[in-house]
């Protein structure tokens, strides 16, 4: 598949061992870029979505020009403190502590047909903190939505065991 061409493997980031797979190869390649978005359009159009969910930060990259192509508004989810207005937010565990994300009081409404997107799915400890996010302010999430999945890490199955659907336009193996 083109896109996972263009994906760059870096070793041992952000430690020893891990093999980060980064999509601002793909970003910076028009073509990659064209091919990345209008494969997810083509896939969501002519569902009902109210609005697209990005995760931070490339979440947001793909996530808003997802949106824009399908005419529904973008709401970005963040690391703590980094939203303006008043936020409702999510605690999580990390392999090395706990993390929060957090969104707008406003940004979901009851009933919302959201569609969940972010660069990667490794272990979907984020992944699921944002679709509890979303849930907890009435939303439904339609679907979790990645660029890369990296299976061995377990995140899909993580999500689709809670019931939710998972789709991913490539995978690498291994960490």
């Amino acid at each position: 598949m083109p896109i996972k061409s263009r994906i760059r493997t870096v070793p041992h980031y952000p430690k020893h061992g891990v093999m980060f797979r980064d999509i601002t190869t793909l970003l910076k390649d028009p073509v990659g870029l064209r091919i990345t978005i209008t494969e997810l359009v083509n896939r969501y159009a002519g569902n009902k979505i109210d609005r697209v969910a990005g995760i931070e930060a490339r979440g947001f990259i793909i996530g808003a020009a997802l949106a824009l192509q399908l005419g529904v508004g973008f709401v970005p989810i963040r690391k703590k403190g980094k939203l303006p207005a008043e936020t409702v937010g999510h605690d999580y565990d990390l392999e090395y502590g706990t993390d929060r994300i957090e969104m707008h009081v406003d940004a979901v409404s009851q009933g919302d047909r959201i569609l969940l997107v972010d660069d990667l799915i490794a272990t979907g400890g984020t992944a699921e903190a944002a679709v509890k996010l979303i849930e907890g302010m009435g939303g439904e999430v339609i679907e979790c939505c990645f660029v890369v999945d990296l299976p061995d890490l377990g995140g899909r199955k993580r999500l689709e065991k809670h019931g939710h659907n998972v789709f991913s336009l490539c995978e690498f193996e291994g960490d």
